[in-house]
């Protein structure tokens, strides 16, 4: 199902892909553990540490989700898996993860296996435009889908939700967290906004940076109904909760590609610092 060719999904892959590629995901691991997603802001303004700021997070999108014991759920874009094992953890229900870099999924299998959660959860590896159509399930094949700081990398996100639609079954629910901009200060045009974002975009290879609005009117479209909207850092700067000797070792990262992942943090917490970079969240349902 890989398309060979040199798209924008490619270099996506070759960015996290440690068997030859940019090795994200093995840096990703090193300076941040199994979990890579932005956490619950309240928590971390009361001093929660980051385990219980993305825990609490991950607690809230499979509340949303409404997944129960033994439902079926798509993570989409579960790299090493973290946090897909975790959601499990949670509802009780059987989630499949996907990626399309194989070596982001060996390690998710590999987590996977050591806390003996194989059998409730299954990471695969989808070809680069899989995405588009999600063709290798039927559907209503799912109670819910999942996405955590993953659709910012898809040219085509309209393609997605529309595909996201049509596995979920009637009543399923549509659930994710995702980096987008928004104006801020002196930045208020689109143009004056991309003069701080592109270079996140080129270092970190995202598609681009979408707003909070445009995905819920792309979800719209594909026919979900919108039930949250929101920006989790909403009147504040969105700086996370990586502690400051954390941010000092990405900037110290010396393994493969370390030059790059130093220039997209020094793009990324300039964005941060600007106020147009921040993350949001979504909840939609596929209406009975």
């Amino acid at each position: 199902m890989t398309v060979v060719g040199r798209h924008h999904e490619a270099a996506v892959r070759e960015f996290y892909d440690e068997d030859g590629g940019e090795a994200a995901g093995l840096a990703y691991t090193l300076l941040m553990g199994d979990v890579w997603h932005h956490g619950d802001a309240a928590v971390e303004k009361a001093g929660g540490t980051p385990y219980e700021a993305t825990h609490a997070m991950q607690q809230r999108l499979v509340e949303y989700a409404q997944l129960k014991p033994g439902g079926q759920a798509l993570d989409f874009g579960s790299g090493p898996g973290g946090a897909t094992l975790e959601m499990a953890a949670i509802s009780g229900a059987n989630f499949i993860g996907v990626s399309n870099t194989e070596s982001l999924t060996r390690r998710a299998r590999d987590l996977a296996a050591r806390r003996g959660m194989s059998d409730q959860v299954s990471f695969e590896t989808i070809g680069d435009l899989d995405y588009r159509t999600l063709s290798m399930w039927p559907d209503g094949a799912f109670d819910a889908v999942v996405f955590i700081e993953s659709v910012c990398h898809l040219p085509r996100r309209e393609d997605f939700f529309t595909a996201a639609y049509r596995v979920l079954k009637p009543g399923g629910r549509l659930v994710g967290l995702d980096w987008i901009q928004r104006s801020w200060g002196g930045y208020q045009t689109p143009e004056e906004i991309e003069t701080i974002t592109a270079p996140v975009c080129e270092n970190i290879r995202l598609a681009n940076l979408g707003t909070l609005d445009g995905y819920a009117a792309m979800m719209t479209t594909a026919g979900f109904e919108v039930l949250r909207a929101e920006d989790e850092f909403s009147g504040e700067l969105c700086w996370g909760s990586t502690p400051p000797e954390e941010r000092d070792s990405w900037l110290n990262y010396s393994g493969p590609s370390g030059q790059l992942f130093q220039e997209g943090k020094r793009a990324l917490d300039y964005a941060r610092s600007a106020g147009v970079f921040t993350v949001g969240w979504w909840v939609a349902a596929r209406p009975l």
